[in-house]
């Protein structure tokens, strides 16, 4: 979740929606994120609204204590509710981020997933997933975790190689994340992510294939690869300017991803998202399949994001102005955009043509159409997928999946 917010119309200080928002609701699916912005450290690449305590220290002073954190996000959530009125929809998927989410106790999270359950309820089968440092958890931990009612696990191992690590400003040791499946495993956790990073300066092709084959050994379901992208301000950002460490360019992340594709997909696991690749539907995120598909979901905690029926808000950043709002009975909201039907258009082919399944070709203005027909000649697009009406990105395609999309939208 990046740092900086949009700009946007402000929020009416009981979080009110307009009825537009509201209607057909029970017809789509309802999501959770609840952000958690606490990290023991600050990684060098991350551009996330987190803190460390120092960052905290005289800034929010106890209004931005973990301590009282999870009740908070009970606020949130019961704000949720009435905002959402009689929704009658059960929630169906749950998804703790950060931040390290495992830096509050197992209990604190389970409060948190407790008050969704008991002010909305949450579907039969419900996806509830959390992300987790490997550092910062062990097998009791992993074990609550399962009492409290998590069933997926995210772990952020990045790379299988020490010097990469140490660039990335990572503190846990290589090994561990693998580890961290294992005790998952026992633990009960059926579905299990690694998150991995590709492109890193000093980072060599056999370093990418080494934490690739690291990550298939420790056994998960789910692998995300993502190309490191720098971001300006961060402490990774400074030391590339400096000259400290060089600039990976984009053939490399390209190389990259054509390793993680082959290896992947020789251990039996799928893409379902340029970036995601699964061992089965059942393994799949179905959490950010609701955004990758414009559903609905609240977003609770400091600066995160919600949508609604086409409209989108996101809350103040800082916990201690996020914690102030709520003590005072008002929404957290910073501001908010009503989606016109075009941008709503927009956004779908900007999302779904990511998607293994693709987007319908009828979303298409004439430009976009003659672009889609240009791109299935080019060998970025699928024959078959396209014959049916479908704009499914071909391996080469999800190369250039950034340049096929802006075509695509005219």
């Amino acid at each position: 979740m990046p740092s900086v917010l949009p700009d946007g119309e402000p929020m009416p200080e009981d979080g009110a929606l307009p009825a537009t928002a509201l209607a057909g609701a029970e017809r789509r699916p309802l999501g959770f994120y609840l952000h958690v912005p606490y990290c023991a450290t600050r990684c060098g690449y991350c551009d996330f609204n987190t803190y460390t305590a120092s960052e905290l220290r005289g800034s929010g002073g106890v209004l931005a204590s973990r301590d009282n954190y999870a009740e908070q996000v009970v606020e949130e959530v019961r704000l949720a509710r009435k905002v959402l009125g009689d929704d009658p929809r059960a929630v169906e998927t749950v998804f703790v981020g950060g931040g390290t989410p495992t830096l509050l106790a197992a209990a604190d999270l389970g409060r948190m997933l407790g008050a969704i359950r008991d002010e909305f309820g949450l579907a039969e089968g419900a996806e509830v997933t959390t992300e987790a440092n490997p550092e910062s958890v062990d097998p009791r931990y992993l074990a609550e975790l399962r009492e409290v009612g998590f069933n997926r696990i995210s772990f952020g191992m990045q790379s299988a190689r020490q010097h990469v690590l140490k660039v990335l400003d990572r503190t846990h040791t290589p090994g561990r994340p693998e580890a961290c499946v294992a005790e998952a495993r026992e633990a009960g956790f059926d579905h299990v992510n690694l998150d991995l990073i590709y492109g890193t300066p000093g980072e060599s092709d056999a370093d990418w294939r080494a934490s690739l084959e690291a990550a298939l050994g420790a056994g998960p379901d789910h692998v995300s690869a993502y190309a490191l992208i720098v971001e300006e301000g961060t402490q990774l950002a400074r030391r590339i300017r400096r000259g400290e460490v060089p600039m990976t360019d984009d053939d490399v992340h390209a190389d990259r991803y054509l390793i993680a594709e082959e290896t992947l997909s020789a251990a039996g696991f799928a893409w379902y998202e340029v970036s995601n690749w699964a061992t089965s539907p059942a393994g799949r995120c179905r959490h950010n399949e609701l955004y990758w598909r414009g559903a609905d979901w609240w977003g609770a905690g400091p600066g995160a994001h919600s949508h609604v029926g086409g409209v989108r808000w996101w809350n103040v950043k800082h916990p201690g102005a996020y914690a102030q709002a709520l003590g005072e009975g008002r929404s957290p909201g910073a501001g908010r955009e009503l989606l016109s039907a075009e941008e709503r258009r927009v956004e779908r082919i900007l999302l779904e043509l990511r998607l293994a399944e693709g987007c319908p070709l009828e979303l298409l203005r004439p430009a976009g159409a003659a672009a889609a027909a240009r791109a299935l000649e080019d060998g970025l697009l699928e024959p078959e997928p396209y014959g049916r009406g479908q704009a499914v990105l071909t391996l080469r395609g999800r190369l250039l999946a950034d340049a096929v999309v802006r075509d695509l939208v005219d």
